[in-house]
């Protein structure tokens, strides 16, 4: 299948493939896949569309993905984690069709997604669930022949199991999200790393002494509170779920509703997944000089047309900093209410998106072993390809670790032995 493209630059391919470089050195678990993949084509044959964040990182997916023997068509999975020169890279350096430009508009966003779609995919590849959305809204007619889909994200996995539950999911997902190696990594280290990465890099704020109010204790809320204590900041949790809203006072973190810690803030991080988390009404109350952004998929996370309509004045006082100011007060919204850490930074570090990505290789190998048993609902992959996938990562970090003796497997499976 011929390479296309909907690029910014074809030219910043050498300095792409540089950076792309860089990041393999540290994705080693996929490497590996790579290999056995190059020799297997366990996807010979087959079409890719892939809607994900176009990074150095997800280019070794990609890179991975070809040597499996599969055609490829990727678009971005939001119009700010683009990187040009990555985009570049992989259609002159590598032959693999993009379509992502940094800072598309929303039209420019969803005409790559149906370029993509062009390609007639077997595989789906989602983060965020859009490419599913516009397959099952606008393209049903390329339905019939996927085979299946894997999804990376909290926020696409939600959609795609509310999808399922009315009965409108017209094929399997794998839920790459749910992998232990995934979201106990990624979503905890990934996240709360690159998100501080992100906003340092927007503002050059000084997180200790700092109030930072984290929206949401899911796994990635657990990754930011953890980092932002321990740059010093005094850390405030809000939540909806009594489990997690008390894992979160166990964990030495203040819980409230947003209502009240909207005057306490300096930094408001909203990592939920669910629509309005903050709102014109949490606004108003914010400290003059209060700064908000988002780290969840969607920018829906903060109510933007509520402030863009409250504001008597809006305007860029940085790169990726805009000032509302609403009354007699100013608050800043972070890289439009986009992904923060993407928008803003590199996105997650290659080492930990090194088992992220390797559990989408081997998600797609199983796909293609497995759909003709596969209903139409979301699955999660083994728990044998999460235990390798470990196993791999320990491997190449140099560390190794007990196994259970012949004796110890006999009292695991006993009922018999006791004290």
């Amino acid at each position: 299948m011929p390479v296309k493209r909907d690029i910014k630059n074809v030219k910043l391919a050498r300095q792409g493939r540089d950076k792309i470089e860089w990041a393999e050195r540290n994705m080693p678990v996929l490497r590996s896949i790579r290999e056995r993949f190059t020799k297997e084509k366990p996807l010979k044959g087959l079409n890719l569309a892939c809607c994900l964040h176009v990074t150095t990182e997800t280019a070794n997916l990609m890179r991975t993905l070809k040597a499996g023997g599969a055609n490829i068509a990727l678009c971005a999975s939001n119009p700010l984690s683009t990187q040009d020169d990555t985009a570049a890279a992989l259609v002159s350096e590598y032959g693999i069709s993009v379509f992502a430009i940094h800072g598309e508009n929303n039209k420019t966003y969803y005409r790559h997604i149906h370029q993509a779609l062009d390609f007639k995919p077997h595989i789906t590849m989602d983060d965020g669930a859009d490419l599913v959305s516009t397959l099952h809204k606008e393209r049903r007619d390329l339905l019939s022949q996927i085979m299946a889909g894997t999804e990376e994200t909290t926020t696409g996995v939600i959609r795609l199991r509310a999808m399922a539950t009315d009965k409108a999911l017209a094929f399997p997902v794998v839920a790459v999200n749910d992998s232990q190696t995934k979201h106990f990594f990624d979503n905890r280290y990934g996240t709360g790393q690159s998100t501080i990465d992100g906003i340092l890099r927007a503002t050059n704020m000084l997180i200790a002494g700092s109030t930072v109010v984290i929206a949401g204790y899911g796994w990635c809320g657990r990754g930011l509170a953890t980092r932002s204590k321990g740059m010093g900041a005094r850390v405030i949790v809000t939540e909806v779920d009594p489990v997690k809203a008390l894992e979160a006072i166990m964990d030495g973190f203040s819980v409230m509703p947003m209502s009240r810690a909207a005057a306490l803030g300096d930094l408001f991080i909203t990592v939920t997944g669910d629509i309005n988390v903050i709102r014109l009404e949490h606004a108003k109350k914010m400290k003059d000089g209060a700064i908000i952004c988002n780290s969840g998929h969607f920018n829906a996370e903060i109510d933007l047309p509520a402030l863009n309509k409250a504001s008597r004045k809006r305007r860029m006082v940085r790169a990726n900093v805009e000032e509302y100011t609403i009354g007699k007060k100013k608050v800043y919204v972070l890289a439009e209410g986009r992904l923060i850490n993407l928008a803003a930074g590199e996105g997650h570090p290659a080492m930990v998106m090194d088992m992220s990505f390797a559990n989408q290789a081997l998600a797609a190998e199983y796909i293609v072993k497995n759909q003709r048993r596969m209903e139409k609902r979301v699955y999660v992959l083994p728990e044998k390809i999460d235990a390798d996938i470990a196993r791999l990562k320990l491997k190449t970090l140099g560390i190794s670790f007990d196994k259970l003796t012949a004796e110890q497997k006999k009292y695991l499976s006993s009922w018999e032995m006791g004290t």
